[in-house]
């Protein structure tokens, strides 16, 4: 059974289920929609699934990019300690201490906006599949309804 049927199966409990009299709400059997949404969760597509782990991946590397960019600073912490003593080699490590946090800070950001861009292609697609199955269950329901 797929997510579309599933979702049919819900909308015809809810149908057919006793109302409550005076307000618009009905008697619906807890464990049976339950079940029912824990097969939707089982069968959900692919992309989904996908979607939470392009987030989760994010997160890795943008944690994965700021240590190394902490270590890149932190190395060229100790190294500049080490040239203090020296009025010329103090100055170039200096520089060279600059360079490699401006390199460090625009490979972590390079590998964020990677990161991002990725993210929201896969999260565009997602929401393009779903528009995709919301039309489908529209024009499903308009037909049931127009059946009545």
């Amino acid at each position: 059974m797929d997510i579309l049927q599933l979702i049919e199966e819900i909308e015809d409990i809810i149908e057919e289920s006793s109302s409550i009299p005076f307000s618009g709400k009905v008697m619906i059997d807890k464990d049976e929609i339950l079940e029912i949404i824990k097969e939707i969760r089982i069968k959900l597509p692919d992309e989904i699934k996908q979607a939470s782990w392009v987030k989760d991946e994010k997160q890795r590397i943008l944690a994965e990019a700021q240590k190394e960019a902490d270590t890149i600073v932190s190395e060229a912490r100790t190294h500049l300690e080490e040239l203090i003593d020296h009025d010329e080699i103090t100055k170039l490590a200096q520089v060279r201490a600059e360079e490699i946090m401006a390199r460090s800070q625009n490979n972590a950001k390079e590998i964020r906006i990677g990161a991002v861009e990725y993210a929201d292609n896969l999260l565009m697609e997602t929401q393009e599949y779903l528009k995709e199955q919301i039309d489908i269950l529209d024009k499903n329901r308009q037909e049931l309804r127009g059946m009545k």
